[in-house]
């Protein structure tokens, strides 16, 4: 069984028994997935303590409730992450959130994507081109915004699966390859 397979019937697993709960449960329950992730990637030692197979579970449960006590979890949550310990699946806890937090945007409409320019825009255009994506998509979205000076100019847009790719260097690419086919 790969690692996605197991972190989605987790994600899965979990998401099923917040929807039981309500919305409330369903938010809360990500934020504290999320922010058990955000623990594991800024801390590689975090990360290998809970895949090393020579740390006990009981010791690898401590650790958990000491993250889980920060993050403020509730019992689900808890359980939950015990459970993953018993079962020796902790190493996937990030896929697991990321997971989860891939199906509670689904479940609340929100589409997220990444806009990259070649040059910082002001708060106020960041706020223009969210809403301008909202209303042309008709769905709410969370976007970041990047600076990469290697576009040279324009627009790349990542949104889900989709890549809208309005830079100048992919437009100079497309000239180049005209050219070199003798169009």
């Amino acid at each position: 069984m790969t690692g996605t397979v197991v972190a989605r019937r987790y994600a899965n697993a979990i998401f099923a028994l917040g929807r039981k709960e309500g919305d409330k449960t369903l938010t809360r329950h990500g934020a504290c997935l999320a922010a058990l992730g955000e623990m594991i990637d800024g801390a590689p030692e975090l990360a290998m303590t809970l895949k090393s197979p020579v740390v006990s579970i009981d010791e690898k449960k401590a650790v958990m409730d000491k993250l889980l006590a920060k993050v403020k979890a509730d019992v689900v949550v808890r359980n939950f992450c015990f459970l993953l310990a018993d079962k020796e699946r902790l190493a996937f806890l990030r896929e697991i959130a990321a997971c989860y937090g891939r199906l509670l945007d689904a479940a609340k409409g929100v589409i997220r994507g990444r806009f990259t320019t070649a040059v910082s825009l002001s708060a106020e255009k960041q706020a223009a081109v969210k809403a301008d994506l909202e209303r042309k998509s008709g769905k709410a979205i969370e976007l970041t915004f990047a600076v990469d000076k290697n576009i040279l100019g324009g627009v790349v847009l990542n949104m889900g699966d989709r890549v809208l790719d309005a830079s100048l260097r992919a437009q100079l690419e497309s000239l180049r390859d005209t050219f070199k086919r003798g169009e």
